[in-house]
C-alpha cells in the first residue's frame, strides 16, 4: 500500500495522535510529560494539532511560546540532548509509518530544527 503525504488537518492529527501514544509508552519521555509536566491530554493534543498545522503550513489558530513552556519543565527535571534524540527519533519513526511526500519530509525536517535549537538552549542553560 502506498503511503499519501501529508495534506490535511485530519491528517496532522492522525500524525499527532500516533506520535504521542509513542511517546506516553516510551521509558525515557512517557514520565517527563505523565509525571513531570502532568500534561492534560485532552488539552494539549487540539494545542499539538494547531502547532503542526503552522509548523507545517503557516495556516491555523496556533499562538504561544512553546519553548517559554519548557523551560518550566526543565526547571523540574533537566532537559538533555538524549531527551531530544529520544523525541526526534519517535517523531522521524511516526511519519515515516504513516505518510510520504513533500510535506511528510518539510515536517521532519522543521521537527529536526527545533530539535536542534531546543537541545542546543537546554544544553546551555543546564551547565
Amino acid at each position: 500500500m502506498q503511503k499519501k503525504d501529508i495534506l490535511t488537518t485530519e491528517e496532522i492529527k492522525n500524525l499527532v495522535d500516533h506520535f504521542y501514544n509513542k511517546v506516553r509508552k516510551n521509558e525515557m519521555l512517557a514520565h517527563v510529560f505523565d509525571t513531570t509536566m502532568q500534561v492534560d491530554w485532552e488539552k494539549h493534543l487540539p494545542r499539538m494539532y494547531q502547532f503542526w498545522e503552522f509548523i507545517l503550513w503557516q495556516t491555523g489558530d496556533y499562538k504561544g511560546t512553546p519553548f517559554d513552556k519548557h523551560i518550566a519543565v526543565n526547571e523540574k527535571v533537566a532537559l538533555t540532548p538524549n531527551h531530544f534524540d529520544e523525541w526526534i527519533q519517535l517523531f522521524y519513526e511516526t511519519v515515516d509509518e504513516l505518510y510520504d511526500g513533500e510535506n511528510a519530509i518539510s515536517i521532519k525536517k522543521k521537527a529536526n530544527n527545533i530539535k536542534a535549537v531546543w537541545s542546543y538552549k537546554f544544553s546551555l542553560q543546564n551547565q
